[in-house]
């Protein structure tokens, strides 16, 4: 999954669940990309962390996090 398809996923998770805030947003994305995605995007994570072991889920909505917070570019 390319990082704009994430931003589109998190995207129409938000448009369908506008109450809550980003990590659980986030969260939600990374329950219905399924799990072989989410230990892809946990492995994005613990690279860029430097870390070989850590809990899969967590990491995985870090990565959702970084990478949509990484497009949206700096605050002003």
């Amino acid at each position: 999954m390319t990082d704009e398809e994430l931003v589109v996923e998190f995207a129409l998770t938000r448009l369908d669940n506008p109450g809550l805030d980003l990590e659980e947003i986030a969260a939600l994305v990374v329950r219905r990309v399924g799990h072989d995605r989410m230990l892809d995007f946990a492995s994005h994570t613990l690279a860029a962390r430097g870390e070989l072991r850590g809990a899969a889920f967590p990491a995985a909505v870090e990565h959702v996090l970084r990478v949509l917070l990484t497009l949206r570019g700096p605050v002003d």
